[in-house]
């Protein structure tokens, strides 16, 4: 499963530079005026995994291929976005792909970078931002009913399924009026609700999407983000939220300009720089592992003399789907996994020495793959 996230927030809230440091080279133009980016930015991200970089080491492959994220980050918005303020909701289009996304909001004061509310209050911007894309996804969904009402009235099953996708729409468009997300009505939905709502065509609806609150802080707090009052009240409003097991939105701490000035940094001086500052890893190494466990999504590996992969996957998926996510046809033809736990294989030190050891495992259909497998897909023909 391939991950995307869309970054939105405010202008000047440091989306941009948090763009930038993300694929250290400035691919987006970070300036102190507001919708700077203009056009949306895409990028494709590895996302550091120190046990594939392990499996390479002892595998020594030709090749080492890590899971990616693709980033892309959008125009600011502003209040009033879906009436056509600043440059409107125009580019909102770009992140209705996307897996998921990044609201980032400023949580640091500073007299030379203009606010475009003119007042630093996170929360309400926070609730600016959210607003502004249910009030897209509402103009959305409305374009949506009109002719699924025509459908709904016919007869037979077309009808009858119609009018049962019209149901759950409604309550997502009550959601809407109310100035929620369509993800609160979403979690109302029972099993059998959601099972026929997927069944239909993808809503392209953002809020239904996944979330998470990056919070840009001061340099001086990014070791520490609990002690800055921003960031504070915005932990508190993600907290607030709907979101997996109602935990809410989850919240990262960055300091765009630190990582921006490590993504500068030769790698031999990444180490002296980040303890200087306080950390042990750059905290977008953070954020991207949050994007992850936002999707409920884990990783397996596959290892040999040629290529060792990173295969995200959701958490959850039998033997069978993950060896679709190496080839469409592995999946139906599929006939074993032989698998080694990630510790099992570093302790032995090599495949074969693990084999030998009775670690390796043949296992069927039926098996739940384990974050860490590393596998072998034995397929027919």
């Amino acid at each position: 499963m391939s991950l995307s996230i869309g970054i939105v927030g405010l202008p000047n809230v440091g989306k941009s530079t948090l763009f930038n440091a993300l694929l250290e080279r400035a691919q987006a133009e970070a300036a102190n005026r507001p919708f700077t980016t203009i056009e949306p930015n895409e990028g494709i991200v590895d996302v550091p995994d120190p046990r594939l970089a392990k499996l390479a080491e002892l595998v020594k492959p030709e090749q080492v291929v890590p899971a990616t994220v693709k980033f892309v980050d959008i125009a600011g918005l502003v209040a009033g976005a879906n009436k056509g303020e600043g440059l409107g909701n125009q580019f909102l289009s770009h992140i209705r792909e996307t897996t998921a996304v990044a609201l980032v909001v400023r949580c640091f004061e500073d007299s030379e970078v203009t606010h475009v509310a003119g007042k630093l209050n996170p929360v309400d911007d926070l609730r600016t931002v959210l607003l502004e894309l249910i009030l897209a996804d509402q103009q959305t969904l409305e374009k949506l009913l009109r002719p699924l009402e025509k459908e709904a009235k016919g007869s037979g099953t077309a009808g009858k399924e119609a009018a049962e996708r019209l149901e759950l729409l409604k309550r997502i468009a009550a959601a809407f009026d109310g100035e929620q997300p369509a993800s609160a009505a979403a979690t109302e939905f029972n099993a059998d609700e959601r099972k026929k709502l997927a069944a239909g065509p993808p809503l392209p609806l953002i809020t239904l999407k996944p979330m998470i609150v990056v919070a840009n802080v001061d340099e001086g707090d990014v070791a520490k983000p609990g002690t800055n009052s921003f960031y504070q009240e915005a932990e508190r409003w993600a907290q607030e939220q709907g979101g997996p097991e109602d935990g809410g939105m989850g919240i990262v701490a960055v300091s765009a300009k630190i990582e921006a000035e490590i993504g500068a940094l030769a790698p031999e001086e990444r180490t002296d720089f980040l303890k200087d500052v306080g950390l042990e890893e750059p905290n977008l190494n953070r954020f991207i592992r949050a994007g992850y466990e936002l999707l409920d999504l884990i990783t397996f590996y596959t290892a040999g003399p040629k290529e060792a992969r990173a295969w995200p996957i959701k958490a959850g998926s039998s033997a069978p789907q993950a060896a679709g996510t190496i080839h469409g046809d592995f999946e139906d033809k599929f006939i074993r996994a032989e698998v080694i736990g990630y510790d099992d294989y570093v302790a032995a030190g090599s495949e074969s020495a693990a084999r030998d050891a009775g670690k390796q495992r043949t296992e069927g259909k039926d098996y739940v793959v384990q974050d860490g497998d590393v596998m072998h897909i034995r397929h027919g023909s």
